[in-house]
């Protein structure tokens, strides 16, 4: 049997803000992945959603990357190279989709393209096999 839950479940938006993008590593000023994070915060994040800054998710060839997830019965995403500026719109209404799902399961075909070819990670969710 499979867990869901309702849509009042808190989700996770979490962004990578150590992403480098490729850029060298003395390059100064923000990087990538902070300058994504900025975007998303100054933007309309969903109710729900949690927008929450991450260290780290080693995913360096593949930046900028974020994670949706969201309690025991929905599945877990690591998507990843994201434009730290043009993408954060894309970003949350895929974040308000993925909160309106009892499993985060999108259908394919409302996924925008972007979300489609670049899932790095897909996660069940816990207790599932």
């Amino acid at each position: 049997m499979t867990q869901t839950q309702d849509q009042a479940t808190p989700v996770e938006l979490l962004v990578c803000t150590t992403c480098r993008k490729g850029m060298p590593t003395d390059t100064e000023g923000p990087r990538p992945g902070a300058k994504l994070y900025d975007a998303l915060a100054a933007g309309d994040v969903p109710s729900g959603v949690t927008l929450r800054p991450v260290e780290c998710l080693s995913n360096c060839d593949s930046g900028c990357s974020i994670v949706l997830r969201g309690g025991a019965g929905r599945w877990t995403y690591v998507y990843g190279n994201f434009d730290e500026i043009s993408d954060a719109d894309m970003i949350l209404d895929v974040a308000f989709r993925y909160h309106a799902t009892p499993d985060g399961l999108i259908p394919w075909r409302e996924r925008p393209v972007h979300f489609r070819k670049n899932c790095i990670a897909r996660i069940p969710p816990i207790g599932e096999t």
